[in-house]
């Protein structure tokens, strides 16, 4: 009888190559977040209602009328502050939307404010906050303060951001020496307007830039309506040609409320229409200075 002997045969072993698949895709598998990451939302801006007077809003010094400040709980004395723009020749950083100013109140450190702005058209802030978004400005960045200038015929949106500087040997409101100023400006640039365009652009610009003004304000302060931060602004500049001095009022209510923002600027210029204080269209003081000085 002839006997039958079983004989198993081993079982193949796994390819090398499907054994490291398998132990790689496992381990992504532990490096997925339990949750989807969102990127930020757009920012959530402040609002400042600026409405511009005619000179009849003042004084024969040049000081806001009692009547004017009456009407607008203007209390508080004059302050006085300094302050100039830095761009080139050209206005190079001007035409990107940037403004780079250095400001020094009385009493008060030097304060470096880089801003960046973005048109409102229509009224769409929504729209400019998700072009501002795309451009790195967004709820994210906390560095930035985002606020929307609402005047009387158009709105702006900004993003500025401030550093300081010692104010130890200058008195009251005195700006240092242009050379100074600009190489300050330069040492603080932020690294949004210092790579703007392409890699160093925005700090090589600011190198080649000047000063522009200074200028001397005073400002006078109070609370109307739903703002506790009201002011009017008296800002002397020189005439267009050159010559003489033009006298810019800037009447100006902040508050966090688009509401209250409307109200405001409605109320404003119902009072000044009705005072004949109102100047009918928006004087950008930036502008202002970059084009006289």
């Amino acid at each position: 009888m002839t006997s039958t002997r079983m004989t198993s045969t081993p079982r193949a072993a796994r390819p090398a190559a499907a054994v490291s698949a398998v132990a790689l895709a496992s381990a992504a598998a532990l490096l997925v977040p339990s949750s989807p990451a969102y990127a930020a939302a757009n920012a959530v801006p402040s609002y400042e209602v600026k409405i511009n007077l005619t000179a009849s809003a003042l004084d024969a010094s040049h000081n806001p009328g009692a009547a004017v400040k009456s009407a607008f709980g203007i209390t508080g004395s004059a302050k006085a502050r300094s302050y100039g723009y830095y761009d080139t020749d050209g206005l190079a950083l001007d035409a990107q939307g940037w403004s780079v100013r250095l400001r020094h109140k009385d009493g008060s450190s030097f304060e470096e404010t880089y801003k960046k702005r973005f048109p409102v058209t229509d009224g769409d802030i929504d729209a400019a906050l998700t072009t501002a978004k795309a451009a790195g400005f967004d709820s994210g960045d906390t560095n930035y303060k985002a606020e929307v200038d609402w005047g009387y015929a158009k709105q702006t949106l900004s993003f500025s951001t401030e550093k300081s500087r010692s104010a130890k040997g200058y008195s009251g409101t005195a700006l240092p020496a242009d050379a100074t100023g600009r190489d300050w400006l330069v040492n603080d640039v932020p690294g949004k307007l210092a790579d703007w365009n392409s890699t160093g652009w925005g700090t090589g610009t600011l190198r080649t830039s000047r000063v522009h003004g200074g200028v001397t304000a005073k400002v006078y302060g109070g609370a109307w309506g739903a703002s506790d931060d009201a002011s009017i602004e008296v800002l002397p500049v020189v005439g267009a040609n050159g010559t003489g001095t033009e006298y810019v009022v800037e009447l100006s209510f902040k508050t966090d409320s688009y509401t209250d923002a409307a109200k405001l600027r409605t109320d404003a210029l119902a009072v000044a229409e009705t005072n004949g204080w109102l100047y009918h269209g928006d004087i950008l003081k930036t502008r202002l200075v970059l084009d006289r000085y």
